[in-house]
């Protein structure tokens, strides 16, 4: 062999060694939703993506206490009535959870789920940040959420990001220019996995973004929001994102199971959408909202925090506020506001992931899915949901004691 192709033997090697483990995350990210294997990917993302070092389970984790209850025959959605269980089955449900006063009614995993699978959030984690947040806020890490970003990550300076207040973040009216469109290939979200599959960071990705409109003007959904938010408390407090969950909710909730997140090269947790964790666990970060941030008599979340996180306060954030928003449902604090009545809120990540808070009945719905269909039927998927689990609790208030 001449040394002219042994030389490019070696480089070739080299390349293959440098870039192989990114050419392989593209292929299983192209393949992440396929109908056959979704379910499947979503409890194996540690199998597919970089990943943070675990969120360990409490030291006493909280069992919570069983009640009998059987699930209502159908739901009325859109003046119909519909089978639930049809329902269920349609969306691809991975795991069901219905809390109701405290006490678990219902239970049930689906597509080779069980009470221990962790199962990817999607923006769900979103919800977990904003908690966090508030948190930080009460600790006087944050001096005010009318705060801009550049005061709090200097190397913002000069991109899009500059001078947006911490509250439009939280509230996503940032007026960055973003496509979220899962169904688009050539959208800002899908542009952002596959960086983020080849080996970028959340953060360089974060700093190429554009203003398109005034802040604070419009409710626009842009996930990479959520991930400058997470930037700042991991400035603020000093600390991994995963670590501070740990010390201020994963520790305090009676969690069952260890959890983790999607993370980039630098290590840097992926807060808007990355947790992974068990139905269980997901189930008492929603009563841990119910009962207005407080768990066992410890007040964790603070309470003002809990209201205002999904209490739309202005008219482009309201449900149903047509050209002042690009979605049909209101917004608070990362957390959503189906409307009509503006009694009940729910954490939502793609592919029909929910974690849903009825304080009207007392009712917590904590849902995982693997809905393939979710690309095409987004809006649809989004308020059956909500049409199914409005159905339950009413069904548990009449039926339950």
């Amino acid at each position: 062999m001449s040394k002219f192709f042994a030389a490019v033997l070696a480089l070739l090697i080299l390349s293959l060694a440098i870039y192989s483990p990114n050419i392989v995350r593209v292929y299983k990210l192209a393949n992440l939703y396929n109908e056959k294997s979704i379910a499947k990917n979503f409890i194996s993302i540690d199998k597919i993506f970089e990943t943070s070092s675990p969120i360990p389970a409490s030291e006493k984790p909280y069992i919570f206490e069983k009640k009998e209850y059987d699930l209502p025959e159908s739901y009325v959605f859109e003046g119909d009535e519909l089978n639930l269980l049809d329902g269920l089955d349609h969306f691809h449900t991975d795991g069901l959870i219905i809390l109701h006063n405290g006490k678990m009614l219902f239970e049930n995993y689906w597509n080779g789920n069980t009470k221990d699978s962790k199962h990817i959030a999607f923006s769900v984690s979103k919800s977990y940040l904003s908690a966090l947040f508030g948190i930080a806020v009460d600790e006087g890490l944050i001096e005010s959420i009318d705060d801009e970003v550049s005061k709090y990550l200097d190397d913002f300076d000069g991109t899009g990001y500059e001078d947006v207040k911490i509250k439009n973040l939280l509230q996503m009216s940032s007026g960055i220019e973003f496509n979220e469109d899962y169904a688009d290939p050539n959208s800002d979200i899908n542009r952002f996995a596959r960086a983020t599959a080849r080996g970028s960071s959340f953060r360089d990705f974060a700093k190429t973004l554009k203003n398109g409109r005034e802040q604070g003007t419009y409710n626009h959904y842009v996930s990479i929001d959520t991930q400058v938010l997470g930037m700042i408390l991991e400035s603020v407090t000093d600390m991994p994102l995963r670590e501070y969950l740990y010390k201020r909710i994963w520790s305090k909730l009676g969690t069952e199971s260890d959890a983790y997140y999607i993370a980039d090269n630098t290590g840097t947790d992926m807060a808007l959408g990355g947790l992974n964790a068990t139905l269980r666990d997901f189930a008492k970060f929603g009563q841990l909202y119910l009962n207005e941030g407080s768990w066992e008599g410890e007040q964790i979340v603070p309470r003002d925090w809990v209201s205002k996180s999904h209490t739309p306060d202005a008219p482009h954030l309201m449900p149903n506020a047509g050209e002042l928003s690009s979605n049909e449902w209101g917004y608070g604090y990362q957390w959503w506001v189906p409307g009509d009545p503006i009694t009940d809120f729910t954490a939502h990540g793609i592919f029909n992931q929910f974690i849903y808070v009825n304080p009207v009945s007392n009712v917590v719905i904590a849902k995982t899915s693997s809905n393939h269909r979710f690309r095409s039927e987004r809006e649809y998927s989004k308020a059956a949901h909500v049409a199914m689990f409005r159905s339950i609790s009413k069904h548990i208030e009449s039926t339950v004691n």
